[in-house]
């Protein structure tokens, strides 16, 4: 190919370009050697950012901090010249193949050279990372596999030059869309990650980017394993062979041309594409109707098995009466689908009670009314919920993951703070604190109660945390690394059960029919959804912590879907029944928790057609009502019959471009959405909080903060006060605003 710059002999600067080249990221890579027959690769940029000064000005700081970094999993800069006629930059030359032309050839990787594979990136990417700068290209194409492990350059143009620049954690999204295409040969389907890497990398392309672990959480999460490291080469013998013959073509007499393997013609539309990963994670192109037009109703549902506890009932149908809006629950009519007005959501800009700035950024919150627990990766710390004072001295107790998708590591009941951390020496705690004195009432290691004494066996994912009734329960998800993983599997969940006052083990069960668990403010009974194979029917049940985790009735669900995965359960608890996401996720179901008798159901529907997926219902404290988010709206239906009380939209686009959408609504884990007394609080995909007045849907403020466009901010809900912590400041906002 014609190279723009280089001269009649294809040279750029002192270096003679060798063969064809290859598109990555921002530029064009060939190999290349020096009159001397030193071997380098070069990149070179195209001509329209090199007419650009200011690309030329970013490109040239990107490489100073460049050349200042090393390490084992990274290509050193050698060379570059911003100033060209076509900017270049030159790197070491590496022997090794492209992990797209490997995995075309050969396919999909097996689990331990996957875990080199994210150990590796993870490990390159932390340098650069803690050096302060971003690759900003992470991909199959740009990831070079050798004989002793990954590599990536330790200068990516795209993250160089691009303007806004990527950020860490656009980065951790490629590094996890790499390692899952490593896996699955390309599909987008996180199933065929190995189940020792399906949580963290699935963490890494979680759509917050406040929720994906840092290269350095995930190095740490790999180590902690504790899995041996692959014994002889770490990759496949077929692509060992093509790595060593690369490696040997190299190495034969100062080779003319750097044989680079043929790349496949590949269908349009089936790399690895950062949005539609996002979308089919995240539930599909139903995420991109949103709008008010997502919301209808309708009683149209297929009749329930006979002889089970919970079949369908009749279908509460909401109405609004004729004539002007209003607020108040309208009367159910069976022969109308109409419902309130929406009510587009535009208030002032909040009023900060206070605001406070650390030398950590927290990972987790949890608040009373009068404090205010605060976690980071380093310690734990309280503060006053009225001032931000200190309230205590701060406990070396920590948490470097935090809470993300599908983990949710705190909780808050009867006066007292519960933690699962770690602390020096120490791995794997559940811990309690007094939220009077914050003193440590006790702590439990979890990993001494692990079956498989000395030898690993299993491992339990801690994803659940929660205290209710004077017991703490911690849930998550069983890997037995012994068992090939296959889809056709179904997981294993848990719950294990401590005594709040001690910390003493109550009881633990597990199973394929334990997932998605959630534990009510109140009363003995809690609610799992089974852990199913993708596509296959499910059903929810009762676990009766009073019988030492015994289970209880069950009802099933409608329809084969992979809707059920693991993660936050899309269930909730009011006034003594538990609700959930039937149907395809359309239909909102509301049973008895003693018996399953179901009480009433609501079905969505799209009146433009796109497929509704809800997210996870939460209800008021005091159980009158339940809010349900679906896209942009957020509905606020009544507990006793299921009629609609208002809809609060969201206009405007997303921080990404597309509809702007309730957290809530996609799906995710965490707690995206809370309430005070009086008070809805919901974050959208704008990174906006809005705080809705609950009587009649219409926003009291809105709060944003323009100084973490990247990271997002994490925030809980104590008495009448939401805490907001934004990277090093922790700010407070009164429910009424003011």
């Amino acid at each position: 190919m014609e190279v723009p710059g280089a001269g009649r002999n294809r040279r750029i600067g002192p270096y003679a370009l060798l063969g064809s080249g290859r598109t990555v990221g921002g530029g064009e890579l060939f190999a290349a050697r020096t009159d001397e027959g030193l071997l380098v690769t070069v990149t070179v940029a195209g001509p329209e950012p090199a007419a650009n000064p200011e690309f030329r000005d970013r490109l040239r700081a990107a490489v100073e901090a460049a050349r200042r970094l090393s390490g084992a999993f990274l290509v050193p800069v050698v060379d570059a010249d911003a100033d060209a006629p076509v900017p270049w930059v030159a790197t070491r030359f590496t022997a090794g193949l492209p992990l797209r032309h490997a995995v075309d050839r050969h396919g999909a990787l097996g689990e331990p050279a996957l875990r080199v594979l994210a150990d590796g990136l993870a490990r390159a990417l932390a340098i650069l990372h803690g050096a302060g700068t971003v690759h900003g290209e992470v991909d199959p194409d740009s990831v070079l596999l050798t004989m002793d492990g990954p590599r990536i350059g330790a200068l990516g143009l795209v993250g160089a030059t691009a303007s806004p620049p990527p950020s860490p954690t656009d980065d951790m999204f490629g590094l996890g869309a790499t390692v899952l295409y490593a896996a699955s040969g390309g599909e987008q389907d996180t199933d065929a990650l190995p189940a020792s890497l399906r949580e963290v990398i699935g963490g890494c392309l979680y759509p917050e980017p406040s929720d994906r672990p840092t290269a350095e959480q995930l190095v740490d999460y790999l180590e902690h394993q504790g899995l041996p490291a692959p014994e002889g080469g770490w990759l496949p013998p077929a692509v060992t062979a093509d790595v060593a013959a690369a490696a040997a073509a190299v190495g034969s007499a100062r080779a003319v041309q750097v044989p680079v393997p043929p790349r496949p013609v590949r269908a349009p539309g089936t790399g690895v594409s950062r949005r539609n990963l996002i979308i089919s994670l995240a539930g599909g192109a139903a995420l991109l109707g949103g709008g008010a037009a997502a919301l209808a109703f309708s009683g149209d549902s297929p009749p329930a098995p006979e002889g089970r506890a919970g079949g369908l009932g009749t279908t509460a149908r909401p109405t609004r009466p004729s004539g002007a809006r209003t607020t108040s629950a309208p009367s159910p009519s069976p022969s109308s689908s109409d419902g309130p007005e929406p009510v587009v959501l535009a208030g002032p800009d909040a009023v900060k009670a206070w605001s406070r700035t650390g030398k950590r950024a927290p990972t987790c919150l949890e608040a009373s009314d009068k404090v205010v627990m605060v976690v980071t990766d380093k310690a734990t710390s309280f503060m006053e919920a009225a001032s931000g004072d200190r309230a205590f001295d701060a406990l070396n107790t920590r948490n470097s993951f935090g809470a993300n998708m599908s983990t949710y590591p705190t909780a808050y009941a009867d006066g007292v703070f519960y933690l699962l951390c770690d602390a020096p020496g120490q791995w794997g705690l559940l811990a309690a604190f007094d939220a009077a004195d914050g003193k440590v009432k006790w702590a439990v290691n979890l990993a001494a109660s692990d079956p498989g004494g000395a030898k690993i066996v299993s491992n339990y994912g801690r994803q659940y945390l929660a205290a209710s009734g004077g017991t703490v329960y911690v849930c998550g998800v069983v890997r037995d690394y012994g068992r090939k993983f296959s889809t056709d599997n179904p997981i294993t969940g848990y719950i294990r059960a401590f005594a709040a006052t001690t910390g003493k083990k109550l009881w633990q069960v597990q199973g394929t029919d334990i997932n998605n668990v959630l534990v009510p403010p109140s009363g003995s009974r809690l609610l799992a959804a089974s852990a199913i194979p993708a596509k296959q029917p499910g059903r929810v049940q009762m676990i009766d912590a009073a019988r030492k985790g015994a289970r209880g009735w069950k009802v099933p669900l409608r329809y084969p879907s992979p809707y059920y995965g693991t993660g936050w359960p899309m269930t909730d608890y009011a006034d003594g029944h538990f609700l959930f996401a039937g149907g395809k996720g359309d239909t909102l179901s509301v049973v008895d928790a003693a018996t399953g008798t179901e009480k009433w159901h609501q079905r969505f529907e799209a009146k433009n057609g796109d497929l509704v997926r809800m997210g996870a219902p939460f209800s008021s404290p005091d159980g009158a009502t339940v809010y349900v988010p679906i896209g942009s709206d957020l509905a606020a239906l009544s507990m006793a019959d299921g009629t609609l009380r208002w809809v609060a939209t969201l206009d405007g686009a997303s921080d990404r471009g597309g509809a702007n959408l309730f957290t809530a609504s996609l799906r995710l884990g965490g707690r995206h959405a809370q309430c005070s007394a009086d008070t809805v609080f919901a974050t959208d995909s704008a990174k906006t909080l809005w705080a809705i007045d609950a009587a009649t849907g219409r926003a009291r403020w809105k709060y944003t903060d323009s100084s973490q466009p990247d990271v997002g901010f994490r925030w809980t809900v104590g008495g009448d006060r939401v805490f907001i912590a934004s990277h090093l400041t922790m700010t407070a906002i009164a429910a009424d605003g003011r």
